[in-house]
């Protein structure tokens, strides 16, 4: 199965001649030893933006590095996951949980749900530092979600970085990859999906782990992933010591040919501790001396920063005005730069924790408060007077502060506990130097009965205006009316006798005037004029002749927009009742019952479980739905006990399907 595929890729990677026996060997062996171990990761994700959590499907790759099942792939496939399900090279399908995740290196680690007894096939790891430019390569994965492939290269860059300029483009968490990972650049091809996947040499070995393509790709080395796979894997995270400096490489006029230049050190760091200005040129740490001229040599600094121990004073020698000095540096645990948002849906806000870089950042002294990541339009902060905005910091509510978003959640369950509207609410917030207070209405409101229009009599039809052209078209000149277009089945006017194409020209006697496009309320709006159970006459040309027609007007059935609605906020959808005109244009037998799904926000938990609008839901895990008022109760009693996953039996056109949605009751 690989001889045709290794011929495909030989091409695509430019190489020209055909592979030689040996090399195909030795290709084919490598792809054998790593494939068993190979996975495609789908990935339900999460976004946080315009105060939403938003969901997504996502899907990356991965391999094998235990026999129990843990898998290494990237930060960005699964670093955000609420829920991970792996394709095996064997087609099996097997659900795994996010054990820890490092966005500095890019890199995560999950763990398949094992059967008991299940030893799961695995790739090794190979020393990367041994690769050269030139050497073959194999990038291995699931491009863009297909099955498990293999692409040829050559390694093109033993230690690429990021020009300057793109620096924003390799930057996750607030992290910035590229102040760490020196890409293993290569050719082989690699397209979205391919993430996370494992870079292999002709022996079989894992020596990098594929993250970008820039025209070339990009693989994290082996020498780092395996550091940070083995990490996580014992602690769930990494742990890396800092000592809060900026560096940069050594000035191309400085006479120095040691060292690295200061560029500054984080307030309150223990950089900042130890005494560390910029303008200071570090030649040697805890015994390390330090040579960095190029961009090149600053991943290489910052793993030997990240490497010292934690919590342990170390020796920084420093020039400073030409003259050596001895600082003493206690190493710290490297700090998040910035902590995951959180939904606050009765806030309309996504807000987080505020980080030491964070705070330092925006010049205060305390990491307490809610930082504001973002602001949903229309939503209770935003239409506060002031309203709240991205990086505002709220302090305090009702006058007790806010130390973190803890703090929040619990004052936001207290504010909305039993209540059906909104609950005003004064916030202290501050927004920079300025310390404010604001009114945010806090809450969601239940949806309404709509109200309901005066019924009226009307004419069970679906009709289109008979224009002067169609008039002329169908030989009755100078006529003026509607043409029928729909009959609603077991209604007064199909027991009346009307059909499809009659052309209805008088009500009554008086003539209907009805000759243009937008004269489709004509008709409705004289019928509206009679009694409800009122026998009118019709004037019918049916094949050119007159023929009179008499029809018992009933009452104008509910309208959509005035049927019962029901919002459900923890799967984000809304339903209503099913009106007449549902019925019709849909087609549905007089037994079939539920609710019409009006709306599913994109994003949302329905969303992601693909239900859909005009989807009619009959049931809910298995319980019947007869109207909204029996599906509000189911749907409550499901929220009270949070099952992992909801099932819906929908109507889906002409078919019935099963529909299986997830969400996060943790909110």
């Amino acid at each position: 199965m690989c001889l045709p595929l290794l011929g495909v890729l030989t091409a695509a990677a430019g190489w020209g001649a055909e592979l030689s026996d040996e090399d195909r060997q030795a290709i084919e062996a490598a792809i054998a030893a790593v494939k068993p171990a190979l996975v495609r990761i789908h990935v339900a994700s999460t976004d946080y933006q315009q105060g939403r959590e938003v969901k997504m499907e996502t899907f990356g790759s991965g391999a094998i590095i235990s026999k129990d099942g843990y898998v290494v792939t990237n930060h960005h496939v699964a670093g955000r996951a609420k829920r991970l399900v792996c394709t095996l090279a064997s087609k099996e399908e097997a659900e795994a949980d996010l054990v820890g995740t490092d966005p500095l290196a890019d890199l995560a680690v999950i763990k398949l749900r094992p059967t008991p007894g299940r030893e799961f096939p695995t790739a090794g790891w190979g020393d990367s530092s041994e690769l050269r430019v030139g050497d073959r390569v194999m990038a291995m994965g699931s491009p863009e979600a297909l099955s498990q492939s293999v692409t040829l290269g050559i390694v093109s860059n033993t230690e690429m970085i990021m020009p300057e300029f793109a620096e924003g483009e390799v930057t996750l968490e607030g992290e910035d990859v590229g102040s760490l990972v020196r890409w293993i650049g290569h050719d082989a091809a690699i397209y979205p999906g391919n993430s996370g996947g494992p870079l292999v040499n002709v022996k079989g070995q894992i020596v990098g782990v594929n993250e970008i393509s820039v025209g070339l790709g990009g693989a994290i080395p082996a020498s780092l992933a395996r550091q940070v796979a083995e990490q996580i894997i014992k602690l769930g995270k990494v742990q890396r010591a800092w000592i809060g400096i900026g560096v940069q490489p050594l000035l191309e006029g400085s006479a120095q040919d040691r060292g690295v230049l200061v560029n500054g050190a984080l307030p309150g760091s223990p950089g900042a501790a130890a005494g560390f200005k910029c303008g200071d040129i570090l030649i040697k740490l805890a015994g390390n001396d330090i040579s960095v001229r190029y961009q090149e040599q600053i991943p290489i600094f910052n793993q030997m920063v990240a490497s010292l121990p934690i919590g342990q004073e170390v020796e920084a020698v420093i020039l400073r005005d030409g003259k050596e000095e001895t600082l003493k540096v206690t190493t710290k645990d490297r700090p998040e730069a910035q902590f995951l948002p959180h939904e606050f849906r009765a806030w309309g806000i996504c807000a987080s924790n505020i980080s030491f870089v964070k705070a330092r950042e925006m010049k205060r002294a305390s990491q307490d408060g809610v930082l504001v990541r973002s602001v949903r339009p229309g939503g209770p902060s935003d239409e506060a007077k002031p309203s709240l905005d991205e990086d505002d910091v709220i302090a305090a509510v009702d006058g007790k502060p806010v130390k973190d978003v803890a703090d929040l959640m619990a004052a936001t369950a207290n504010i909305t506990k039993g209540k059906t509207e909104p609950t005003p609410v004064l916030v202290s917030f501050e927004r920079k130097p300025e310390k404010l207070i604001t009114v945010v209405k806090v809450g969601t409101k239940e949806s309404e009965d709509p109200g309901r229009e005066v019924r009226k009599a009307y004419l069970p039809i679906a009709s289109q205006v008979l224009t002067q052209d169609i008039a002329e078209a169908l030989g009755v000149r100078d006529r003026t009316g509607v043409r029928v277009t729909q009959v609603f089945p077991a209604s007064a006017a199909e027991k009346a006798g009307l059909k499809v194409g009659d052309l209805i020209v008088a009500l009554d006697g008086d003539e209907i005037p009805a000759s243009q496009p937008e004269d489709t309320e004509v008709l409705p709006a004289m019928i509206r004029q009679y009694k409800i159970g009122s026998t009118v006459q019709l004037t019918v040309l049916r094949d050119k002749k007159e023929v009179r027609i008499p029809v018992v007007l009933p009452e104008s059935p509910l309208l959509a927009r005035e049927m019962r609605k029901y919002r459900d906020d923890n799967f984000e959808f809304t339903c209503r009742d099913l009106a007449a005109q549902d019925r019709i244009e849909k087609k549905l037998e007089k037994d079939v019952i539920g609710v019409y799904v009006e709306e599913v926000t994109e994003g949302g938990w329905a969303s992601l479980g693909h239900l859909s609008s005009g989807d009619v839901i009959r049931s809910a895990d298995g319980k019947p739905v007869a109207d909204v008022t029996v599906f509000r109760q189911v749907m409550q009693k499901i929220a009270a006990e949070k099952p992992k996953h909801v099932v819906f039996r929908v109507q889906r056109g002409a078919e019935e399907e099963f529909v299986e949605l997830e969400t996060d009751w943790s909110k």
